[in-house]
């Protein structure tokens, strides 16, 4: 039986998912990771569980929470993103 090849796995991945998942507000487009360093998800792991801010400046970076950050976004709206961006890529944030 041969190894498991995680590298073979991960190319895998990203083929079929690309490197960012996109979403669009208010003519703007907005990438969130496809894949997940351990060091973000320990990241993830310190926030509040209440902390969307913090949620969404971790996945998005500094640059594009700045943009982001001045649209006029509902709780609905970021929960809308997180529930696609959970179901598109198998990363469940946001859910609790």
């Amino acid at each position: 039986m041969s190894a498991f090849n995680v590298n073979a796995a991960r190319a895998q991945r990203l083929e079929a998912l690309g490197r960012a998942w996109t979403f669009e507000l208010d003519g703007q487009t907005f990438e969130l990771p496809t894949e997940l360093t351990r060091a973000t998800a320990r990241k993830l792991r310190d926030l509040d569980d209440n902390d969307v801010d913090g949620l969404l400046r971790l996945l998005l970076g500094e640059r594009q929470y700045a943009r982001f950050d001045q649209l006029d976004v509902t709780m609905q709206d970021i929960a809308a993103i997180l529930e696609a961006y959970g179901k598109e890529t198998g990363l469940g944030l946001g859910e609790g």
